[in-house]
């Protein structure tokens, strides 16, 4: 297990750090502008999404999280020109790392049970506001985007180099443009990021959160190298 820090206490209080972790979030949210909305959209990933139209209610699906970077291995491994090997390494250590996020991140949503932005604003800020991105029906903190993405770029960092550059075209089944970066980690970074744009994470939920994926994909590369000298993690 890896603890990601306490959230922030919950509060109504104007004056109140949580209060204005929300207030964060719905300016953010009201001035997107169309990068920040690209990015959202790219990193979404909702493999079930409700869309409700007068009278009827149906629901579409697209790539899950870990389907997106799973597309993302496979890229890299073929710009890198990897040998079975290498690349059979890439998609076993990034799986481990996702799965074992998925478990702590869980955990910790769980554990805490934090109110989401979108129905802390519209109770106690603004009943009409809609976050831009379709809010999940469950915990909040912390962000199982952010966890995932940085355990699988954490380990994609130590098989392929962090400066490894990659264009991604994992969505443009749905209609979204490619999207290049500079490593892994800046990816990670940015979905971690995509979900506070989207504005159903608090900024402290996708920081804390890409922390703890980074713990999580170093731990499984020591375990598979057993190389343990950057590992440097606490276990409850």
């Amino acid at each position: 297990m890896f603890p990601p820090p306490p959230p922030i206490p919950f509060s109504k209080d104007t004056g109140s750090a949580f209060y204005k972790m929300a207030i964060d979030v719905m300016n953010t949210g009201n001035s997107l502008d169309s990068t920040k909305k690209w990015i959202a959209n790219f990193w979404d990933c909702n493999s079930f999404k409700l869309h409700v139209e007068g009278h009827a209610m149906f629901a579409t699906k697209a790539m899950t999280p870990a389907g997106h970077w799973m597309e993302v291995i496979g890229t890299i491994s073929k710009n890198n020109h990897a040998d079975f090997y290498k690349t059979a390494s890439a998609y076993t250590g990034a799986s481990i790392g996702i799965y074992d996020a998925f478990f702590c991140c869980w955990y910790t949503k769980y554990k805490t049970d934090v109110i989401r932005p979108e129905t802390y604003i519209n109770r106690y800020i603004d009943q009409s506001w809609m976050s831009y991105l379709q809010t999940p029906p469950f915990p909040e903190y912390n962000s199982a985007h952010s966890t995932i993405s940085a355990a699988a770029a954490t380990v994609l960092a130590e098989i392929y180099n962090n400066n490894t550059a990659f264009r991604d075209s994992s969505e443009r089944n749905w209609g979204w443009p490619d999207r290049t970066f500079k490593s892994t980690d800046e990816a990670a970074l940015e979905v971690s990021m995509s979900r506070f744009y989207g504005g159903i994470h608090y900024r402290k939920s996708v920081t804390s959160a890409y922390d703890q994926g980074k713990k999580i994909g170093e731990l499984v590369m020591s375990k598979l190298t057993g190389d343990t000298s950057k590992i440097n993690v606490v276990f409850k």
